[in-house]
């Protein structure tokens, strides 16, 4: 008895033991070829970002050649590999099998629900774009916006980095300096050093204002279209005011500013001025008391 129902029960253990059989080889099966998508993709991504960045290089290059302004160059640069290592990505999600339509759906719902919560980085890109379309300013220029002054060193999709001349490396938001005044010094040809020269009230003022203007051509970097101006701008206590205002070049600027401090220096003490000293007047009375 015990025999006719072991036979009866084999069919069924060999069958059990066939479909767990069949799952471990369909996982092992299926783990090879999530292996070797894995692989591809991994490959898949390395020789994408390669191609990318040989791409973007040969396109910089190309554009340089056609005498391409290099800020625009460098955004152009920064969007296009944005934009390519999407599509990098969407294509590696399609190899794995993931419906790409789906995905993109669910990247536009994603797109904004980011513009809904980061506006204010929608905005910096924006705003990075009206930079490059209206230029008002380009890489190496000397500026002031936002509250910092210094030489762009780059501008991003969304910020702008600024060299400031103690050597900072300052990043700024592209909004905060599209929405307010930009000064941007490296515009123009030349540039003017607004600096002033206190004289005593003993002092010949015309003589002084002579004297720095025969003197001020001679600081190298000085030039001399439009001439050098020296004027009285003010009084004080101490005497006259000067305004000492050469014009330079901008990359000579602080060179000259710094030159024509020691010129004013040296002529008024070559020349023998008083030192300039304010004076007070003080006057007393006398108090009269009344005896009655």
């Amino acid at each position: 008895m015990l025999t006719k129902f072991w036979l009866l029960q084999l069919p069924v253990d060999e069958i059990q033991v066939e479909r767990v059989n069949v799952f471990l080889q369909t996982i092992k099966e299926q783990l090879a070829n999530f292996g070797i998508k894995l692989v591809g993709a991994i490959l898949l991504w390395i020789v994408g970002q390669w191609l990318i960045n040989k791409g973007v290089k040969l396109l910089s290059r190309l554009l340089k050649r056609q005498n391409i302004d290099i800020t625009l160059i460098a955004y152009l640069s920064n969007f296009i590999i944005v934009a390519l290592k999407i599509i990098l990505i969407v294509a590696i999600l399609g190899y794995f099998g993931i419906e790409t339509t789906s995905f993109a759906a669910l990247l536009a719902a994603a797109g904004i629900a980011i513009g809904a919560a980061w506006g204010g980085l929608l905005a910096n890109f924006a705003a990075g774009v009206f930079l490059i379309l209206f230029t008002p300013f380009a890489v190496g220029d000397f500026i002031s916006a936002a509250g910092v002054t210094g030489t762009v060193d780059e501008i991003g999709l969304f910020v702008t980095t600024i060299n400031t001349p103690d050597n900072v490396k300052t990043i700024v938001g592209n909004n905060s300096i599209f929405s307010d005044n930009i000064q941007n010094y490296s515009a123009n040809p030349y540039r003017r050093v607004d600096l002033v020269a206190q004289l005593n009230h003993n002092a010949d003022h015309q003589e002084a204002i002579a004297l720095l203007k025969q003197k001020l051509l001679t600081i190298a970097n000085v030039i001399d279209a439009p001439a050098p101006t020296v004027e009285i701008l003010e009084f004080n206590l101490a005497g006259p005011v000067l305004a000492v205002r050469p014009y330079c070049n901008n990359d000579h600027y602080w060179q000259v500013y710094f030159d024509t401090n020691k010129l004013i220096r040296e002529t008024f003490g070559e020349a023998g001025y008083p030192i300039p000293e304010q004076h007070y007047a003080v006057r007393g009375f006398e108090k009269v008391s009344s005896h009655g």
